[in-house]
């Protein structure tokens, strides 16, 4: 029985986690441009932290399901979780007009620095937390777990969102780095390639490209939080 309610939290703090890791992730986003005078992302009602407006069936739902399930389905520990919400509109003419390419990049990196930062707060708190044991209390051992997630995943995001992939913000950081600087093939080449971005993580995901671009920089950064 104890097993069994372990084991729902285990699967609850990773959902929570999540959801705090994905839904600020995009927030942030809307905010900076905000910032700079955009106020798209506040009048589509987007700057909430409802989670249900903020819900992509395939990001939110499938992609992170999947990750966590399907390992178990072959007899081997759930992965790490990884997924994403619905994009925060943003109208990136207005950011460049009243904040130049300087601005854009800062909307474009926003999501990353906010789930570096969680994740930093959630190492803090991880390294004075006891491990749970069967003698600590449902809460305590809901409160461990959570944060245990929230760094784990924040971590992968942070890190994943970074590779220069088409629609993710580490290719709209050098897309806009490029167009800063009048180098506008590279930038071409980012804005044309976007529909393919999503084709890319699936190969990274599901080929040994995954050791090498997320798991070795998410272990790297991983140990540097905990040391």
């Amino acid at each position: 029985m104890i097993m069994e309610s372990i084991d729902l939290l285990k699967i609850l703090a990773a959902v929570l986690a999540l959801a705090v890791a994905i839904i600020g992730h995009e927030i942030m986003h809307g905010w900076i441009a905000y910032i700079y005078g955009d106020t798209t992302a506040k009048n589509a009602g987007r700057l909430s932290i409802n989670p249900l407006v903020h819900v992509d069936l395939v990001g939110t739902i499938i992609v992170p399901a999947t990750m966590y399930f399907l390992p178990m389905l072959f007899g081997a520990d759930s992965g790490f979780l990884f997924g994403w919400a619905k994009p925060v509109p943003v109208n990136m003419a207005t950011v460049i007009k009243r904040a130049g390419y300087n601005g854009a990049m800062q909307v474009d990196l926003a999501g990353v620095v906010y789930n570096f930062t969680v994740a930093l707060v959630a190492s803090v708190f991880i390294v004075y937390m006891s491990q749970p044991t069967n003698a600590d209390s449902l809460f305590y051992i809901f409160a461990y777990l959570f944060v245990f997630q929230l760094l784990i995943i924040n971590v992968v995001l942070g890190v994943f969102n970074l590779l220069p992939i088409p629609q993710f913000d580490g290719a709209h950081f050098l897309m806009h780095l490029a167009m800063k600087y009048k180098i506008n093939s590279v930038a071409e080449f980012f804005y044309k390639n976007e529909r393919y971005g999503i084709i890319i993580v699936l190969i990274i995901l599901m080929t040994p490209l995954k050791d090498y671009l997320l798991l070795m920089p998410v272990q790297l950064i991983l140990n540097l939080l905990l040391s």
